[in-house]
């Protein structure tokens, strides 16, 4: 923690994402730098693409099950088919409060071995760790919710010393 209580900042990168296909590669790519432990805070307007990038995680780390909203079930752990890390998918979205509201989820115990992806998690689950790595999704021309042609900017932030050195910027090479 740094004197202003806040974690860190490691790493930041800014990616235009032309099309879902390409949100979904980003996310398959973005697996390929996660690993056990990692919390994932994602953010956006809704249809901004968060559960499309949270697909493509699930085919880069090979989880079991369709990768869905999570809304009305809340939170969806998706096993690992290779020996690697569960995904947990969490839809904050109807939670409001903190931490406290969201602690029957057990994302505390299951953080050390999984990867957790919180869409709407800004301002509820930053308390788990100091490292995460933050996600923001942005329409850049000021689409509607309906509309899929417009380029999202997706703002990459590495939060804490897991993310030092961390080279986000290669992944705005696809």
């Amino acid at each position: 923690m740094t004197s202003s209580g806040r974690a860190p900042m490691g790493s930041q990168t800014v990616i235009t994402v032309a099309t879902p296909e390409r949100m979904n590669r980003l996310g398959l790519e973005l697996a390929g730098l996660l690993r056990p432990g990692d919390l994932v805070l994602l953010s956006g307007e809704l249809g901004a693409g968060k559960t499309t990038l949270t697909r493509g995680l699930g085919v880069g780390l090979g989880v079991r099950g369709a990768v869905t909203s999570p809304t009305f079930v809340i939170a969806r752990v998706h096993p690992s088919l290779t020996g690697g890390p569960a995904l947990v998918h969490v839809d904050a979205y109807r939670l409001g409060g903190g931490l406290d509201e969201m602690e029957d989820l057990d994302l505390d115990v299951s953080l050390p071995e999984s990867v957790v992806v919180v869409e709407w998690g800004e301002g509820k689950v930053e308390q788990l760790t100091d490292d995460r790595l933050e996600v923001r999704i942005e329409r850049a021309l000021g689409g509607t919710a309906d509309d899929d042609s417009d380029p999202r900017e997706v703002t990459l932030t590495g939060v804490g010393a897991r993310w030092d050195g961390v080279d986000l910027t290669g992944l705005s090479e696809g």
